[in-house]
């Protein structure tokens, strides 16, 4: 089995439910299937410990989730045009991912959520596409032979999944939301698949 990595930060829910479209999209693909890992939010407070394990939702993601993966999908709300410290955090500490080049090769997607319609989506999502660039991973978004990407009235982007809520509460998606995300998801599980095969291969 490819498994492909759903690796999000959520707030309020709406990156959250994303994540989940994502992995029904890698979960829809014969022989993938998604992992969904996320990370604890960081604190100013220094000595703040959090659990090993979150109370509710998938398990705190490991650096060996990265390296055992074939593929990577990268979720984060928007802050201030970037990616949410806590994602970051985490990035930060993939150095010896680097070194190995255990994500050398393998393709990778974006995702976000933003409170408002130009509130940053693009640069939100090309953040976090910068670290997996220099991981030497496959950039993969949602080509517009998907229909809900020429007709979405809100979420939705060439460079990645994405979604608008107005408010904090507003964490529904629209359909063209959703089959961006699915899209998403499955064309990263079938590309991992592809390069999978074509290594067996050779």
């Amino acid at each position: 089995m490819t498994e492909v990595l759903v690796l999000f930060y959520s707030r309020h829910g709406s990156t959250a439910n994303l994540a989940a479209q994502v992995s029904r999209g890698i979960n829809s693909v014969s022989g993938a299937s998604a992992r969904t890992r996320t990370v604890p939010p960081v604190s100013a407070e220094t000595e703040a410990v959090r659990a090993d394990i979150p109370d509710e939702g998938p398990p705190y993601a490991t650096q060996a989730d990265l390296s055992e993966c074939e593929g990577l999908v990268l979720g984060s709300p928007t802050r201030f045009g970037n990616m949410a410290a806590a994602l970051k955090y985490f990035l930060d500490g993939s150095a010896g991912n680097w070194v190995s080049g255990s994500l050398e090769g393998k393709p990778a997607g974006v995702f976000t959520s933003t409170s408002s319609l130009h509130g940053g989506q693009e640069t939100t999502l090309l953040s976090m596409a910068l670290p997996l660039i220099h991981h030497g991973m496959i950039l993969v978004g949602v080509p517009y032979s998907e229909p809900a990407l020429k007709a979405t009235r809100s979420g939705g982007t060439p460079y990645g999944a994405s979604h608008v809520a107005y408010a904090q509460t507003d964490t529904a998606l629209s359909e063209e939301e959703i089959a961006c995300a699915r899209a998403l998801g499955k064309r990263v599980a079938e590309i991992a698949l592809k390069l999978r095969n074509r290594s067996q291969s050779e």
